[in-house]
């Protein structure tokens, strides 16, 4: 690890203009590639208080051994720069999309001296025109002969090209009239070029003149009384508008635009593209990355920009680009992509309308890919295993931790207190093994206690438990198994030891646990904690976390672990605040005792259509007559209506309905 001091450069050396700047370890392979407005600034923040950077950024600059920048005259030229350099080095510690599956796309190879159409995976080649990505080959080739009786491009391999070249007869769709068989010179270089030129076109959307002027000719033809002719051309028209049915129209016909949406958490990251083209969905893909250097939703959309339009020229780059946050700043890049269309490019966010739903669909997309991802990654045995054992080897255990606990507590501004527990084996949920506490004898935001009392209990039944179950032997071993099995076969509540217990905090709630444990004399548990902020592992004694690799499958692991135990306490405490909340609301209304408070709210089912009922309507709850009814009606009339919670986890305001 590099002392960041040891590299610095001198005061005065960094210019203070745009440019690009590379970061290199002892090795000297370029680790990290950014750009700036002002060099001076960018890399002065990297070179400040260890402790004051984000622990991605922190490792970064310890891994490196070396700097260097470039000058450039302009942020376009920095950002065009940038992508470069990253193609050239790809850097480990920039973002890298990868493909969350393999899309295939139209091709046409333009760069032949008779373009072919085909079905094409993998990265671009240059002098081939593009189409889609599609979500299936099958759909390209369904379109594809739709339109080859339009227009009949070759569509066979260079073998089966040069063969019927060599015998002198054209392939199966020669015959039938989808190719135009260029093989056999009945078409010249320059027409079979110029249908495949028309081909394209179309495909980009330029499909409503083509058809009014088949239309036209197609009356002409008749007219003249060129009746087979005429029929041609109809059928043709009908095989062309079936091949754009295919694709849904979702905008005004004369709209090109690609939406791009993001769906993120701490650690990964799914890009869904949806390109649109005269007003149709043409293609989709995803893009899916580990968040291995610190960026927001922002510095995600510039990614996915370079990435998608790095390579692109012309009408590949549409006129509209929809995205969920703007670059910042969000000048160059949009400048960057006008000189790459060589027309004006509008890049902005969907305010209202039919681009606005358009994108709540992309964005839909998105969190799907982004969980099959999750669900992909942590079904694999192998991910799994390997997920153990980098646990097992940053925290120094003897063997991988095979069922690991995690805690969490969870309160509304200290009313409330719960606590969950959540269990792990092989690396997968075991939800009947979760359990629940309520924390009582005391109210607060102390968590510290709140971890300590929930280890305790947790630990002292499972001691209960196993002093019930007395001296292993070989004679009682069958009994003593039996033993930690409840009358209907399940496992007993707490009859289980952790390997690991995993608590949600940092290096008080980790010595809580910890201490907790040392009083019952359990010492064969290990304990550490995850913090959520920085993503830090915190090991009991230790001041100073243990950072894992961002493309770690054990902080993958913990993160799950934690999140998942974090989600089990937030749906209890939200159940615990509701309840409390219609119990408390009748608490001052005289002469109302609790069999009848409950009458009411499972008659009227909230607090709030308790309020807006009228006397008669209260009259008709059991067991409560009208005098009873009037005085409750003037208690919740006098008393004011409780301000909305807010979960101070969360930040989200909960009403008194939800469960």
């Amino acid at each position: 690890m590099a002392d960041p001091s040891s590299y610095r450069p001198k005061p005065g050396q960094i210019p203070d203009s745009p440019g690009v700047y590379r970061f290199r370890d002892e090795h000297g392979r370029v680790i990290y590639v950014g750009k700036a407005k002002s060099l001076r600034q960018r890399l002065s923040s990297y070179f400040q208080d260890l402790a004051g950077l984000h622990p991605r950024t922190r490792t970064m600059v310890t891994t490196a051994a070396s700097v260097e920048w470039t000058v450039v005259s302009t942020e376009v030229e920095a950002l065009q720069l940038e992508y470069s350099w990253i193609k050239e080095y790809d850097p480990r510690f920039n973002v890298k999309y990868r493909d969350d599956k393999s899309y295939p796309s139209l091709a046409v190879t333009l760069n032949e001296e008779f373009p072919r159409v085909q079905v094409m995976r993998g990265p671009k080649k240059k002098g081939v025109r593009y189409f889609g990505p599609y979500a299936h080959a099958w759909a390209i080739r369904e379109t594809v002969d739709l339109m080859l009786r339009v227009f009949p491009v070759r569509t066979c391999s260079a073998g089966v090209f040069k063969r019927s070249h060599q015998i002198g007869r054209p392939c199966l769709l020669g015959y039938i009239g989808k190719c135009s068989a260029p093989c056999v010179g009945r078409v010249s270089p320059e027409e079979h070029r110029e249908l495949a030129e028309e081909f394209c076109d179309f495909m980009a959307g330029r499909t409503g003149a083509y058809i009014r002027r088949l239309e036209r000719q197609m009356h002409e033809a008749a007219e003249e009384m060129e009746y087979e002719k005429a029929a041609r051309l109809r059928d043709d028209i009908e095989a062309l508008k079936r091949a754009m049915e295919k694709n849904a129209v979702v905008l005004a016909d004369a709209t090109d635009a690609d939406l791009i949406a993001v769906a993120e958490d701490e650690l990964e990251a799914a890009v869904q593209i949806f390109h649109v083209r005269g007003g149709r969905v043409r293609g989709q893909r995803g893009w899916v990355t580990d968040k291995v250097e610190a960026v927001d939703t922002a510095g995600l959309v510039e990614h996915a920009l370079q990435q998608l339009y790095g390579e692109e020229r012309g009408d590949a780059v549409p006129k509209e680009v929809l995205v969920p946050a703007l670059p910042e700043p969000v000048g160059p890049v949009q400048q960057w992509l006008t000189e790459r269309r060589g027309a004006a490019v509008s890049l902005r966010i969907p305010q209202r309308g039919d681009k606005k739903d358009l994108m709540a669909t992309v964005q839909r997309n998105a969190q799907q890919a982004l969980v099959l991802h999750k669900t992909r990654r942590a079904s694999d045995l192998t991910t799994r295993s390997r997920a153990l054992e980098e646990i097992a080897g940053a925290l120094g255990l003897d063997s991988a931790p095979l069922r690991i606990e995690c805690f969490d507590i969870s309160h509304l501004q200290g009313q409330d207190v719960v606590a969950s527990m959540v269990v792990f084996e092989d690396g997968l949920a075991r939800k009947s093994e979760y359990r629940r506490f309520q924390i009582k004898g005391f109210e607060g935001q102390d968590d510290v206690r709140s971890m300590h009392e929930v280890i305790g209990r947790r630990f002292r039944r499972y001691l209960q438990e196993k002093q019930k179950e007395g001296e292993w032997s070989e004679e009682n071993a069958v009994e003593a198994e039996d033993s930690r099995l409840d009358d209907d076969g399940r496992p007993k509540r707490f009859a289980y030891p952790p390997q690991l217990v995993v608590v949600d905090g940092g290096q008080p709630q980790v010595a809580a646990a910890r201490r907790a444990l040392d009083e019952l004399g359990v010492d064969d548990v290990a304990v550490c904690g995850l913090a959520k902020r920085l993503e830090e592992v915190w090991l009991p004694g230790e001041d100073d976390p243990v950072v894992l690799p961002r493309t770690s499958e054990g902080l993958y692991l913990l993160q799950r672990v934690r999140d998942e135990a974090h989600r089990f306490a937030i749906s209890y405490q939200r159940g615990k605040r509701s309840k409390t909340m219609k119990a408390g609301a009748l608490d001052a209304v005289p002469g109302l005792g609790e069999t009848r408070r409950k009458a009411l709210l499972k008659h009227f089912g909230s607090v709030k259509r308790l309020r807006a009922a009228t006397v008669e309507e209260l009259c008709a709850a059991p067991g409560i007559g009208r005098k009873t009814a009037e005085t409750i009606a003037a208690a919740l009339a006098a008393a004011p209506a409780p301000a909305p919670a807010v979960n101070m986890a969360t930040g989200e305001i909960m009403d008194d309905t939800e469960e």
